[in-house]
């Protein structure tokens, strides 16, 4: 049996705070399709990284979604974004208000989808 899929939804997101499925989070998140890492944090701050995927990529989603953060300071190594790939997963990286509008496209649709949101700047 596979993963459970739910459709969680971002009800509403702003600056340092996220609202899904009823529940508000105000600290940086993973969304996955059974259950929310509301403490994640990257082991370099503004910079994603292999390390800092690697439930995500255990758990094979057709699409990752990035939210960079609300001005996009978060980024993305050319070794990460090629990591991704190499395991033939989709990146979509974003500032954080339109990875959230992404987000729920592909929840409603229910694709194969996570999103790694940075909450801040």
């Amino acid at each position: 049996m596979g993963v459970k899929t739910t459709k969680m939804v971002i009800e509403n997101y702003q600056f340092g705070s996220i609202t899904i499925d009823g529940e508000v989070h105000q600290s940086d998140v993973i969304i996955y399709p059974d259950k929310i890492d509301a403490k994640w944090w990257r082991k370099e701050g503004h910079s994603l990284v292999p390390e800092d995927i690697v439930e995500v990529i255990k758990r094979k989603p057709a699409v990752l979604i990035v939210g960079c953060g609300a001005t996009g300071c978060l980024k993305i190594s050319e070794e990460t974004a090629e990591y991704i790939k190499d395991k033939g997963i989709k990146l979509i990286a974003q500032n954080t208000a339109e990875a959230v509008q992404t987000y729920n496209q592909f929840a409603k649709k229910n694709q194969r989808v996570i999103a790694a949101l940075h909450l801040t700047c």
